[in-house]
């Protein structure tokens, strides 16, 4: 840990330390990492005596497969959010845009005198916050909450390592991409009671039979392009409208998990039907080209091997602007021989 990221946490502690009423929002359409960061410091705010709410900008409600991590009953739908707080937090949100229709609460806390607290681990983080604690380096966001409850000095029970393990184990691919820090934190929350089986399974690996014929039909019009993507390759598959009715919003977010397995690709997208001509794109990058720089042409962002942005036009049109943005994006590694 840099002596700067330890002075930035030291600074959050301060202010969650004395903290007694306390809104911590996640990105819209959250995943495991924003929701289970955000539930885990909620719930040790409220153990602590404050008065504490988790919420997201969309849909109205969490994901099946996470709303079993809210065992404080902290989840608490946009519309019901009170006008205002004097603490903000926002967890793995690098713009305010990702926070969606609740993204004015920002500015609103800021100007009446109050402070943002944004914890983040995205290298496209916009620091719009009154404090900061924001490390690319971190795999997860989940990952600088551990530290900064452990800095609290709050105990960690399980249903608080359960929400942080679950936004580790994510956003590492399975620790696929976890530092032997990482590994080191996985360990405590273990410790702390965590079933690792029973969290892979309720998140990643339990689907409706209803996933195999959205999948299959998806998978069939997938297509390889081995020349694009500065020669890396690149795979994509759509996600229509049609296909998505039949399952729920986590199995159309996995379908990227199998389409990126490719091996003659380095790149892999995703294009999910959000609307007319609308469509909701995910990222993977191998380890050759840098994906965040591709979103952020979009308006998007992320990390450099995974990210995301919203595009307009037809799935064609929006391919075709992919593989010029990858076309241009920063090489992370040599193209294999």
């Amino acid at each position: 840990m840099t002596a700067t990221l330890a002075q930035d946490i030291e600074a959050a502690v301060a202010l969650l330390a004395g903290a007694t009423d306390v809104t911590l929002l996640g990105h819209v359409r959250p995943d495991a990492d924003a929701l289970g960061s955000a539930l885990a410091l909620g719930r040790v705010l409220q153990q602590r005596g404050a008065s504490v709410r988790v919420s997201f900008g969309e849909p109205d409600e969490a994901p099946e497969t996470l709303r079993w991590l809210d065992e404080g009953g902290l989840l608490t739908r946009a519309d019901a959010l009170p006008p205002s707080e004097r603490l903000l937090v926002a967890l793995d949100t690098p713009t305010p845009k990702r926070l969606g229709r609740l993204a004015a609460r920002v500015d609103a806390v800021r100007a009446a005198g109050g402070d943002v607290l944004v914890v983040d681990h995205h290298a496209t983080n916009a620091h719009y916050g009154t404090h900061h604690v924001v490390d690319e380096s971190a795999e997860a966001t989940a990952v600088l909450v551990t530290r900064i409850i452990e800095a609290l000095g709050a105990p960690i029970d399980e249903p608080v390592a359960r929400c942080l393990y679950a936004g580790i184990v994510t956003d590492t691919s399975g620790f696929r991409r976890a530092s032997p820090e990482t590994h080191r934190i996985a360990a405590r929350l273990l410790e702390a009671g965590v079933d690792p089986g029973e969290v892979a399974r309720r998140i990643v690996d339990d689907h409706p039979f209803a996933w195999l014929p959205m999948l299959s039909a998806v998978l069939a019009e997938a297509r390889l392009e081995p020349d694009a993507a500065q020669g890396f390759g690149f795979v994509h598959a759509v996600v229509r409208s049609a296909a998505a009715e039949t399952v729920r919003s986590e199995e159309v977010e996995s379908v990227i998990d199998v389409v990126r397995a490719t091996r003659e690709a380095g790149v892999a997208a995703v294009l999910k039907e959000a609307g007319p001509s609308r469509w909701m794109v995910s990222l993977r990058s191998a380890g050759g080209v840098d994906v965040s720089v591709a979103a952020a042409e979009f308006g998007g962002g992320g990390h450099r091997m995974a990210a995301g942005c919203t595009m307009e036009g037809t799935s064609d049109e929006v391919l075709a602007g992919l593989r010029g943005a990858l076309g241009r994006a920063p090489l992370l590694g040599p193209r294999n021989a």
